[in-house]
Order: structure tokens, then sequence, then C-alpha cells
């Protein structure tokens, strides 16, 4: 079984973080070595990404199939169609993980001012974050989630807010690791059974 270890992290103005995932076999034998580039995402990245967001999508239905939106054969396309009119927006962020020209992952985050609603103060707020499962657990997401945290308070976010789904305990142990702690729990009740 492989697995990668970060190592020479660096910045330039074009890219958020670079890094080298070196391939290890158990024992610590070396097996080749990887760069992956987070950056902010193009116009060109947009089917790549729209790909993912239906596994998302997806990921989430299966989680709870009354909570969450199912995918349809429109999902990629209205997909790409939002994320297209968030890539000029100057409060967006959507970044992407890449390893020679593939989009391996991606995050979609926003800054965000008062909500009385949910009583939250201005903050950066993560909407989206996946892995493509090929390259999921050598590290890609966290190298995503830091580099959004990174770039929001680069722009002025004074803390960054997530949501993530109960089930999904991987995510949420990466988002602990990282610093998070829970603040909301969010709860649904179906009315449609109600007499």
């Amino acid at each position: 079984m492989s697995r990668f270890r970060l190592a020479c992290p660096h910045e330039d103005t074009a890219t958020l973080a670079r890094t080298r995932l070196h391939v290890m076999r158990r024992g610590g034998v070396e097996l080749g070595m990887h760069t992956i580039t987070v950056r902010p995402a193009i116009a060109a990245d947009l089917p790549s990404i729209a790909r993912l967001g239906v596994m998302l999508v997806r990921a989430h239905h299966d989680f709870d199939t009354l909570r969450f939106i199912s995918a349809t054969p429109a999902t990629e396309r209205g997909y790409s169609d939002f994320l297209e009119s968030q890539l000029s927006q100057s409060e967006s962020v959507i970044l992407v993980a890449e390893q020679n020209g593939e989009v391996l992952g991606y995050t979609y985050a926003g800054l965000e001012g008062w909500d009385y609603m949910t009583l939250r103060a201005p903050a950066g707020m993560l909407h989206d974050i996946l892995v493509d499962p090929a390259h999921r657990g050598v590290g890609i997401g966290r190298l995503l989630l830091n580099a959004t945290i990174n770039e929001l308070k680069r722009r002025g976010a004074p803390r960054v807010v997530l949501s993530t789904a109960s089930q999904n305990a991987g995510a949420q142990r990466m988002f602990a690791a990282a610093g998070f702690r829970r603040t909301m729990i969010e709860m649904t009740r179906e009315l449609a059974d109600d007499e």
C-alpha cells in the first residue's frame, strides 16, 4: 500500500501551493515523486470541477436521500454554469489541485458578511471541498484546505466556517485536525408524512 508525505511547499504569484508528494511503500522505500499544484481555477478547469461536483452531490444524496438533492443529467452542466459565474466574483475562491494538468480536487469558498439568520459575523465560508476518490488519503485534501484557508485569510476573513454531512467522518477528522471546532448542528424533519 502506498502513502504520501508532504515536503517542500512554496508559493509564488500564480500558484497558492506546490508540494512534492513522495510516494512511499511500507518500510520507507521511496517509489517516486509527484508534484501537486494548488492554484486558482480557470474556465478550462470547469468540466473537471463539474465532474467532481457531481460526485459531491451523489455522496451527499447517498448520506441522506431525503435531505440532499440527487444528481440528474443536468447536474454537471448546472454546476459548471454556477461555478463559471463565480470565477469573476471578487468574494469567491475556487481552487484546484492538479498534477500534470489533471484536476485531482477542488474547493469552492467565499467571503460573506454579517448573517443575522445564522447569528454569524463576517467569515470565509468553505462551501465545497472534494478530492477525486482515486487520489484520496495522500494529503491532497489537507493541501487544498490549507490553501483555501490561507487565501481567505489573505482576503481579510477573520474566521472560516463550514458545514459537513454528519456521516462524513473522514472530512470531520480532517477539519478537526486543521483546527475547526463544532459550532452548529443541523437537524431536518420531513413534513410529507404529517397528517
